[in-house]
């Protein structure tokens, strides 16, 4: 299994996705900052990714606090999730794992932990949210597979695998496991710009799983669905609203019109923690605006004339009309969304 990231003593250790596909390098981040750093530059990525990525910040920045000052460490302790939540606004998986981490120091600290055992205590709470996570893309995947019939040739767009999570993966978690009970299955990665998740990431792990791949641009997508070559469309989110509307990467609203347009089944795979019920619909989700050079620029290389002005939004909000279904760990949800997200969510 690829492993996006994990917990050492030393530090957090991550796969650098930037360099992806050419390079396989893990660099240890010893810091919150640090950590903070990778989430900001796009190290690491992926909505569940980013949640565990925070999780493993926070302890580790509660590791390295050295006042025994009770509110001293309180103040520290803040900024550490303050810095780590500033990094990224849209994925609501960053918050949710850093709330999680706060709930339990409070907790701890109303237990009367000392301030080393209670760092214990967040290390492995980090610890566990990674394998938890493992385990929630597995019964997502096996909850998904139902929907994947025999022969079929998936549409995804950007990276919802093993590498935007802590291991399988939910969209490409879904497609491993149709493979896994032992369906042919075909995918279509779009390239995903303008950070070209789809033709770095996707490819590189499906190809590495054999699973076959065709790499198209995005803008060829309509043309195979006119064609009959895709048979479903499976995404992953990195926000889903109260109503259903689903936050994904910049590209998913278009593929998803298209996909309604060619009757093609365009499927939602997320956690739980993804879900948003205090978010009421898309309107409401913020929308990141990434780096200029994101778009002016691939690898170094200058592709558009210096002085023109640059739009760069990472996400769009693709309406819940468009969705066929959610599929989660917990089970499908279909519309009425406001009803079956909610049930899910509350699911004991």
């Amino acid at each position: 299994m690829i492993k996006t990231l994990e917990w050492t003593d030393e530090g957090v250790v991550m796969i650098d996705q930037r360099l992806l596909p050419s390079e396989e390098v893990y660099p240890v981040f010893k810091t919150y900052e640090e950590v903070a750093y990778a989430i900001k530059e796009m190290v690491v990525r992926g909505a569940p990714a980013i949640g565990v990525a925070a999780a493993m910040g926070v302890a580790l920045g509660a590791r390295n606090i050295t006042t025994n000052d009770a509110a001293q460490f309180d103040q520290q302790f803040q900024l550490i999730c303050d810095v780590l939540a500033g990094t990224r606004p849209t994925a609501v998986n960053l918050f949710w794992a850093i709330e999680r981490m706060k709930s339990l120091y409070e907790k701890l600290k109303g237990e009367g932990l000392s301030f080393a055992e209670i760092c214990l205590r967040l290390i492995d709470e980090a610890r566990q949210m990674h394998d938890e996570d493992v385990s929630i893309n597995k019964a997502m995947g096996a909850n998904g597979a139902a929907l994947i019939n025999d022969g079929a040739t998936v549409l995804t767009h950007c990276n919802a695998g093993a590498l935007a999570t802590a291991g399988y993966g939910t969209a490409l978690g879904v497609i491993r496991a149709a493979v896994e009970a032992g369906k042919k299955v075909a995918v279509f990665a779009d390239e995903t710009r303008p950070f070209l998740q789809g033709a770095r990431l996707t490819a590189w792990e499906l190809h590495k799983d054999s699973i076959p791949v065709t790499l198209i641009t995005d803008n060829m997508a309509g043309h195979f669905m006119k064609a009959g070559k895709i048979d479903c469309v499976v995404v992953g989110a990195d926000r889903i609203a109260a109503n259903g509307d689903v936050a994904n990467k910049i590209g998913t609203y278009s593929v998803a019109v298209l996909a309604k347009e060619n009757n093609i089944p365009f499927y939602v795979a997320a956690p739980i923690s993804t879900i948003d019920l205090k978010t009421k619909t898309g309107e409401d989700i913020p929308i990141e605006e990434r780096p200029q050079t994101e778009v002016t620029h691939v690898k170094g290389a200058q592709l558009s004339p210096d002085g023109i002005t640059i739009a760069n939004p990472a996400f769009d909000v693709t309406p819940y009309r468009y969705v066929a279904a959610i599929i989660t760990e917990r089970g499908v949800a279909r519309a009425p969304f406001e009803e079956s997200l909610a049930k899910l969510v509350n699911a004991a």
